[in-house]
């Protein structure tokens, strides 16, 4: 159709163009927004883990030595994210300590970020000689057994096994 080719001018070089540059932008620039917010969020969700890795290590080591169980929550918590879920338990000679938070900002997803430590429990020591209770100290290496006094009975090919001769009862 005659009419409707757009005729180029001598100073109209550029103009042809710059619709599409603005239209462009207008897609772009969204895409690059969420994507830097998905990057941040990635980033607040790696600090959350590090944040419950922390906290599970630190309530554990309270645990394991032997604090009471609503000291090892508390100071799991001051470490842990906000709102954090603690659980302590202890099994004979272990205590694991287990931080689940919920992912921050986006609370809707389907995922939470999780930690456990496990720590072996330490021996019970008393406080120290200045009556300050200052930290525990490992307890010194227990001797080697005594050997029971007197010789050891002489067993030979004429004494049975059940029978010791020199041996009171």
């Amino acid at each position: 159709m005659r009419g409707c080719e757009r005729r180029a001018g001598p100073g109209a070089r550029g103009r042809a163009d710059g619709g599409f540059v603005t239209a462009e932008t207008a897609v772009v620039l969204p895409v690059l927004v969420v994507f830097a917010m998905a990057l941040v969020w990635g980033l607040l969700v790696v600090a959350a883990q590090i944040q419950c890795v922390d906290a599970a290590r630190t309530g554990a080591r309270a645990a394991a030595r032997q604090d009471p169980a609503d000291a090892v929550v508390r100071v799991a918590r001051e470490a842990a994210p906000h709102g954090a879920r603690v659980t302590v338990t202890r099994e004979a000679d272990r205590v694991r300590v287990v931080v689940v938070a919920a992912p921050p900002m986006l609370h809707g997803l389907p995922f939470e970020v999780r930690e456990e430590a496990v720590a072996s429990v330490e021996q019970a020591v008393g406080p120290t000689g200045d009556g300050a209770g200052g930290p525990a100290v490992d307890p010194p290496a227990e001797p080697a057994a005594e050997p029971t006094p007197g010789p050891e009975p002489d067993r030979t090919a004429d004494t049975p096994v059940g029978e010791e001769t020199g041996a009171g009862p």
